[in-house]
């Protein structure tokens, strides 16, 4: 409830503190272009999702 009523003013997120607010909040911690890299780094040395604890990056494959 505070963080709808607070979402007008706010920009952007502190990925460290985020819980398990799914995907689309985690992604809003970083610039398009940087969630892009990340989710190719994930897809490379992390295709299995084996880290996947705290805020996931889902690989794209």
């Amino acid at each position: 409830m505070f963080h709808k009523a607070t979402e007008p003013f706010a920009k952007g997120v502190y990925v460290n503190f985020l819980s398990d607010e799914g995907e689309d909040r985690v992604k809003d911690a970083y610039t398009e272009a940087v969630w892009k890299r990340l989710v190719q780094v994930k897809d490379e040395y992390d295709p299995e999702n084996i880290f996947r604890l705290n805020q996931n990056i889902q690989p794209p494959s």
